[in-house]
């Protein structure tokens, strides 16, 4: 097939960096142009790419019914899950689903806004530090770059979002991360419960919850992609991470079954949270509960969005294992780090699986 006209424009990278992030078009920008073939630098290397070989389409992650939360056998499903899988879906949550349908229509209204207007929010306009669209992960540290483009919300408080935040998706987003709070808390008690911490101080909750960042992900329809990503290998650093996907699907788990490099589809189930367990949780619990790096591949047919909640230590919090996880005698296996520093460190290299973890290991 000849290429376009728009495939010929991108064969030099400076030009393709001022289109996509410069000019704030990001990929979504490059999809609408129709290209024919992928530009290069978003061509993976190989051992990046997924191979459908490896995916295990009979397995899955455990769903777990939230509706009578406060049951003993609920609480064990959650833990187990969390120690077994590192990621389950809930199902009868208590967010109601008009608030998933609007924080995801609100991120298309975020997406379809012309370039110019996503732009002052890009890290050079951007009137917040607290406020970033963007596109990939990190450019700047990557070798190829992902097809993914994002706005990501640190929440301070609701006099600062009011202020800062795009007004298309503010309020849906904000009504979002307030109905997920209730749920959020509801994990983190079974989980703590199960660590044998059986009471969540203002310290520990905020040792847990500190610090809230919300992403809203467009994986807009990609050529050729099987040659690339949606988002590389990674474990994320929260304490736990909320995901809400759409119909599309694209997100896969590393399967814990034995060696070997398979992955798990996560399939979108109507109404359901994808949760996961974050390194910050894997170190609280001297490594009981898991981190499991994950994936999201590229679409060549539809859009794709997801809107994860990432709930974290503060960034000025030291993070280690517990001590009610280490009072019986386990020796720890992590020792006490910044969390601030845990993050940086995450932040200034591509997505390359569980590495980061290293940063707090003994």
């Amino acid at each position: 097939m000849a290429p376009t006209v728009a495939d010929q424009q991108f064969t030099d990278s400076s030009a393709l960096t001022d289109f996509v992030i410069n000019q704030g078009n990001g990929v979504k920008g490059l999809s609408e142009m129709g290209l024919k073939a992928l530009p290069k630098p978003y061509i993976q290397p190989l051992e990046e790419r997924m191979c459908m070989t490896k995916i295990l389409p009979q397995e899955s992650i455990p769903i777990i019914d939230m509706s009578n939360w406060e049951h003993p056998e609920v609480a064990k499903a959650v833990c187990d899950a969390a120690e077994k899988w590192g990621f389950f879906q809930i199902v009868n949550h208590a967010v109601p689903i008009e608030v998933l349908e609007n924080v995801k229509d609100a991120t298309h209204r975020f997406f379809g806004l012309p370039a110019d207007q996503k732009n002052k929010y890009s890290k050079d306009y951007s009137a917040s530090n607290n406020v970033r669209f963007g596109t990939s992960f990190s450019p700047k540290a990557e070798k190829s770059l992902e097809w993914k483009d994002f706005l990501s919300l640190f929440f301070v408080s609701e006099e600062e979002a009011s202020k800062f935040w795009p007004p298309v998706c503010r309020e849906q987003v904000l009504e979002y991360m307030r109905r997920s709070e209730v749920v959020i808390k509801q994990l983190l008690e079974m989980l703590m419960n199960g660590l044998n911490v059986m009471e969540i101080d203002e310290t520990k909750k905020t040792l847990l919850m500190g610090s809230v960042r919300t992403n809203l992900n467009y994986y807009p329809i990609c050529p050729n992609p099987e040659l690339t990503v949606g988002v590389g290998r990674h474990s994320d650093v929260s304490t736990l991470t909320f995901l809400l996907q759409d119909e599309i699907g694209g997100l896969f788990v590393r399967g814990n079954q034995g060696e070997g490099d398979n992955w798990i589809p996560v399939p979108p189930i109507k109404g359901s949270i994808v949760i996961n367990v974050g390194d910050a949780l894997q170190i609280l619990s001297n490594g009981r509960y898991r981190s499991v790096e994950h994936r999201v591949i590229a679409n060549g047919t539809k859009n794709r969005i997801s809107v994860p909640i990432f709930v974290n230590p503060r960034p000025t919090d030291i993070i280690g294992p517990l001590p009610e996880v280490l009072q019986s005698g386990e020796k720890p296996i992590y020792k006490q780090v910044l969390y601030t520093d845990y993050v940086r460190h995450f932040f200034r290299k591509a997505h390359d699986g569980k590495k980061t973890i290293g940063f707090a290991e003994i």
